[in-house]
C-alpha cells in the first residue's frame, strides 16, 4: 500500500499483506484510522496483526504456498480475487453496470465506440444503426444513450432522469419502470 496523495475521512483504505504483519501496511492503516477513513485489511493468515488495525478484516486462509516464501501464488491470487469482488460490487452499487454490462465506457477510440454501441444494443434491444444514432445524440454518453433507447426520450430528459438517480442507470430505469407516468 502506497499513500502518495492526501487521504481524507471520505476515503477507504485497504491494506494487503499475505503474512498479515507487514509494518508499512500497519502504518498506512493506522494513518487512515487517525484521519477517520474507513479501513480494511486483507491477509492470508488467521488472526493477522493487520486485522487489529482495520475496521473490516478479511482473512483468506489459503494454506502453505507450493514454493515456500513465495506469496504470489495462492495468497496473491486469493487477494486479487477478493479485490475483484470488492471492486465489482462497488461498480454495481455506483451504477457503472446495467444488467451485466459495463456502461461507464468512455468511447475515446474506435474500439471503445464499437463497444459502446454494442452495450447500447444489448441493453435496449435496438439495432446497430439506432445505437449509433443514440450514442451520437447523447454526446457519446453511454448511460444517456441507453436511457434514450429504452424510453425514446430526448437527451435532455434522460440527463435529468440520470441526475435524479445520481448517475445510476439501473436505478433510473427501475424508477421509470415503476413510474411509467414519468416517461413523456
Amino acid at each position: 500500500m502506497i499513500l502518495t496523495c492526501r487521504r481524507t475521512a471520505n476515503d477507504t483504505v485497504v491494506g494487503l499483506a499475505a503474512s498479515g504483519r507487514t509494518p508499512y501496511v500497519i502504518g498506512g492503516l493506522d494513518y487512515a484510522n487517525s484521519i477517520g477513513a474507513l479501513t480494511g485489511a486483507i491477509s492470508c493468515v488467521h488472526n493477522a496483526r493487520i486485522s487489529e488495525h482495520a475496521a473490516v478484516k478479511i482473512e483468506a486462509i489459503v494454506g502453505p504456498e507450493v514454493i515456500t516464501g513465495s506469496t504470489r501464488m495462492k495468497a496473491g491470487t486469493a487477494q486479487k480475487m477478493i479485490l475483484n469482488m470488492i471492486s465489482t460490487s462497488l461498480m454495481i452499487k455506483y451504477g457503472k453496470v446495467y444488467k451485466n454490462l459495463m456502461v461507464d465506457v468512455q468511447p475515446t477510440n474506435e474500439k471503445l465506440v464499437e463497444r459502446a454501441k454494442h452495450i447500447i444494443m444489448s441493453s435496449s434491444k435496438c439495432s446497430y444503426e439506432e445505437a449509433s444514432q443514440y450514442l451520437e445524440q447523447s454526446g457519446c454518453n453511454v448511460k444517456i444513450a441507453i436511457c434514450m433507447a429504452i424510453t425514446h426520450l430526448p437527451k435532455e430528459n434522460c440527463d435529468i432522469i440520470l441526475k435524479n438517480a445520481n448517475g445510476n442507470i439501473s436505478k433510473a430505469i427501475r424508477s421509470l419502470k415503476q413510474h411509467p407516468e414519468n416517461i413523456q
